[in-house]
């Protein structure tokens, strides 16, 4: 069944009375529709015909082509992240931004960042900076926010107060909305009671009875009061991007004196809105055009429809996110510090892998690979795939997009330079002073350009050449005769003849040819096999057993280095021999 639409495209901030917006899944264009019967009569034959499929999960544009003559332009996206200050930006949250993003860079759009800083008694001192910060870390900075600012600010809603007391006073005079003046006494009492019943708590509306005369006296004498938005039953269906066709009755009268839900408040004692309010009024007046967030917002789409409706503003597009789920499919929290991204950024995991990570797991793309850049997300980026089902979290998997994003960081020119810089900083300060003479050549742009090529492929992170396995890339080993005895019962003629190597292959060196003439020099010595003559040099090299083949050491190294380490071997093989 086909079902034809006739629709004018929303200019952003505009006001209109349509009750039904919805979005072009091939254009993604937001548009106000107005359902006909028929092929409908246009007054404007410049504007094309929507012709909608009529599923449930799908809305597809079936118009031959979208050019038109009208001097009418698409509505821009805009799209934005509005988490609450109280607390850590966590995975899930990263998730939600990254959608957000990707949203807007796919359809040329803008990615806003905007501070839900209402609630004033959960909020966590420099949460608000610290969420900004994590976004800018991993490569997704908003085009507007608090720090960068923007034409729609301010993007902190605690700074946006008078704008919700005006749009609450207009909802209170237009009859939808009223004053309500329940003690918190009152409010927890009917509480224990409902729990008492075995029943949801809710409020149950008395204010809303409330004569004129009545709320005027209780005004002038300064009761204590909030404004509270009057629910009304018949809500109408929504279709969400992601969950298709949508309803849930939040007003309808089950039997008498039994609503669904109480009326919610909208604007507190204190003067601040609830999320309802904020979030519906910024959006309008900020020109968001589509709004993605997760799934567990979809329950009070109704009420934020509504309260669009009586403010008489057309609504965004909505598209809710499936849940960012641990394996065991609980939701995560951001009280879980193991999932804060400040974590992950202390720990030296890099941006691209951890955004690669919470995206393979879930869905909304064309193809399904490890190792996707950020561009490379943004080009197989496609919202009509994503699914309702939760997306498993498997951070065991980490370390392995780690060592392929890192991988492909060092084989970029430009960015190897910005790893090298990090991973020199990084030396500095796990070694400091440790680091002194000669050895200050390890803190040389070309020593660590080589070291990342050499190890390339094997490590996840900048912080693995930190660990004790690689300190002898950054110190001189400690070595004791009793670890060289333990080996060979000639050290003198094994580090003689790797002497003679290195000074027979010059200053050219590279790892499969020296590792063939470390096998060669095997061969020469006289009681002791290759494997424990590869553990001698290795020892005389980094002070380990195990660890990269000595050739790669060597080359890692350089010949004056290694000169210097086998020098020392020698000395210490001629000291047990006398």
């Amino acid at each position: 069944m086909m079902i034809a639409f006739q629709f004018t495209v929303m200019q952003t901030g505009a006001p209109n009375r349509c009750l039904l917006l919805e979005t072009c899944k091939r254009c993604y264009l937001n548009v106000a529709v107005r359902r006909v019967h028929g092929p409908p009569a246009l007054t404007n034959t410049s504007l094309p015909v929507h012709r909608i499929e009529n599923r449930r999960s799908d809305l597809r544009c079936t118009v031959p082509s979208m050019r038109s003559s009208s001097t009418e332009s698409p509505t821009k996206v805009r799209v934005r992240f509005a988490p609450s200050p109280t607390g850590l930006l966590h995975l899930g949250g990263l998730r939600t931004a990254l959608y957000n993003y990707l949203f807007a860079k796919k359809y040329g759009g803008t990615f806003i960042l905007r501070m839900e800083d209402t609630d004033q008694t959960r909020l966590v001192p420099g949460a608000a900076e610290s969420i900004e910060d994590m976004l800018e870390w991993a490569g997704i900075p908003p085009d507007e926010s608090p720090r960068r600012g923007g034409a729609y600010g301010p993007y902190l809603q605690s700074h946006r107060l008078p704008l919700y007391a005006k749009a609450a006073d207009r909802l209170v005079q237009s009859g939808h909305a009223y004053r309500c003046f329940c003690t918190v006494q009152r409010l927890e009492l009917l509480k224990r009671e409902a729990v008492r019943l075995g029943q949801t708590p809710r409020y149950d509306n008395r204010c809303s009875h409330l004569r004129a005369e009545q709320v005027e006296d209780r005004l002038s004498q300064e009761v204590p009061h909030v404004v509270r938005f009057r629910l009304e039953p018949g809500v109408e269906p929504f279709q969400d991007l992601v969950f298709g066709w949508t309803r849930h009755e939040v007003a309808q009268v089950r039997q008498p004196g039994m609503e669904v839900e109480g009326d919610p408040v909208v604007l507190k004692a204190d003067g601040f809105p609830t999320y309802h309010l904020a979030s519906v009024l910024d959006d309008h007046l900020m020109g968001v055009t589509h709004v993605l967030r997760g799934s567990e917002w979809l329950i009070s789409t109704p009420k934020h429809l509504l309260l669009h409706r009586a403010l008489e503003q057309a609504p965004p597009t909505y598209a809710h996110l499936p849940l960012l789920a641990n394996q065991d499919g609980s939701k995560l929290s951001k009280r879980q510090g193991d999932v804060s991204v400040q974590r992950y950024r202390a720990e030296g995991v890099l941006p691209e892998a951890l955004l690669d990570t919470i995206t393979l797991c879930g869905s909304g793309f064309t193809s399904h690979r490890m190792g996707r850049s950020l561009q490379e997300l943004v080009s197989d980026f496609n919202p009509s795939k994503i699914t309702t089902h939760s997306a498993l979290l498997d951070l065991n998997k980490l370390p392995e997009f780690s060592r392929i994003h890192l991988q492909q960081l060092i084989e970029d020119e430009q960015r190897c330079d910005w790893l090298v810089k990090d991973l020199r900083g990084r030396v500095q300060q796990a070694y400091g002073t440790q680091i002194q003479g000669v050895e200050q050549e390890v803190l040389h742009m070309d020593y660590i350009t080589r070291i990342l090529h050499l190890r390339k492929g094997h490590i996840s992170s900048l912080s693995e050449l930190l660990s004790p396995q690689y300190s002898y890339l950054w110190l001189r080993p400690a070595l004791s005769l009793q670890q060289v005895a333990a080996l060979s019962p000639e050290p003198g003629h094994i580090t003689s003849l790797a002497l003679r190597l290195v000074e027979e292959q010059g200053g050219q060196w590279s790892v499969e040819p020296l590792g063939a003439e470390l096998k060669a020099l095997s061969q020469k010595t006289r009681r002791t096999k290759y494997r424990d003559t590869m553990k001698l040099l290795r020892l005389a090299l980094s002070g380990l057993q195990q660890g990269p083949s000595v050739a790669e050491m060597m080359v890692c190294l350089g010949p004056s280095e290694v000169t210097h380490r086998f020098q020392k071997l020698l000395q210490l093989s001629q000291t047990q021999t006398q």
